[in-house]
């Protein structure tokens, strides 16, 4: 089968579309024909040596994809962190394979379950948002954050949204954000309860002095730079915390949380409450050029590959 594999680190070209053995699904496994798959951040941080968990050489990236199952189900699912999703087949585990909703595309299918439960399991678990909240959501206009704005608009929040670029913000306005900002305006932000965070760096500690009294910063990924550390002496003055998320590990210790959450994120879609953001969409043979326009901070929602 064909697939894209990434044999050595460095630049988008070091993806490579090439042909591979066709895996086999074992007992509790869907084998899928796959038609779409999304690009996550984190396979551009391997590509660069940059992630913690770094996998072995040569691998296939893809953790997310959308296709037809052997039995003639269309589904999507999650692949975990071993990748393989950027290929012509690839198997799911039976717990973490569901079935697409009725009128929805497969680029739909595999922009939907990373970013919304990425969004959905923070802020109902561990921010738990309601109705009156103010909830700031950086990173606003890529794939992870645009779910974010979904999310916190249909718990009843205000939602105020910050890109790098005034044209970016357009797009978490159109999902409702009551509010729009570029990060050189953080300052200009009235208080609020809840910072929903996937970049990083020094945005996190930055965000931190926003918090009311009693409100909380998710600290989502590191996009933008390594988190830069935070005095609790600071947390504790202003009756705020810090809390962390990391999907991949939670769908490892906790599979019957992230199950229902999924569970719980369908019902939405099917109800048009939430809705997957596809940016945009390349063929495998363009991986590099998809890679590229991720890294360079240009793209808005997810951006998918089709074999």
């Amino acid at each position: 089968m064909k697939a894209v594999v990434l044999r050595a680190l460095g630049e988008p070209e070091e993806l490579a579309v090439e042909d591979v053995p066709a895996p086999t699904a074992g007992e509790g496994q869907v084998l899928v024909d796959v038609k779409a798959t999304a690009l996550n951040f984190v396979e551009v941080l391997v590509r660069r040596g940059r992630y913690p968990q770094m996998p072995e050489l040569p691998w296939i990236p893809g953790s997310e994809i959308a296709g037809v199952a052997a039995d003639g189900r269309r589904v999507l699912g999650l692949l975990g962190p071993g990748g393989g999703g950027y290929a012509e087949q690839a198997v799911l585990d039976a717990g973490m394979c569901f079935d697409l909703p009725d009128g929805a595309t497969f680029e739909e299918g595999a922009a939907f379950l990373l970013a919304y439960l990425t969004a959905w399991i923070p802020l109902t678990r561990q921010a738990i948002v309601h109705p009156g909240m103010r909830v700031l959501v950086h990173a606003a206009a890529g794939g992870v954050g645009s779910a974010a704005v979904v999310v916190a608009g249909d718990l009843g929040a205000q939602v105020i949204a910050t890109a790098g670029t005034e044209e970016k913000l357009a797009l978490p306005v159109s999902l409702g954000a009551a509010e729009a900002v570029t990060y050189d305006r953080l300052s200009e932000i009235e208080p609020v309860d809840v910072v929903f965070d996937p970049v990083g760096g020094q945005l996190l500690a930055d965000s931190v002095s926003l918090l009311r009294p009693l409100g909380v910063a998710l600290a989502i990924g590191f996009a933008g730079g390594a988190w830069q550390p935070i005095d609790p002496a600071l947390l504790v003055g202003r009756n705020v915390g810090v809390q962390g998320f990391y999907l991949g590990r939670l769908t490892r210790i906790r599979p019957d949380v992230v199950r229902e959450a999924a569970l719980d994120l369908l019902r939405l879609w099917s109800a048009r409450r939430v809705r997957p953001i596809v940016g945009a969409t390349f063929s495998f043979e363009d991986a590099a050029e998809a890679h590229r326009l991720m890294e360079s901070r240009r793209s808005t929602g997810k951006v998918i590959l089709v074999p």
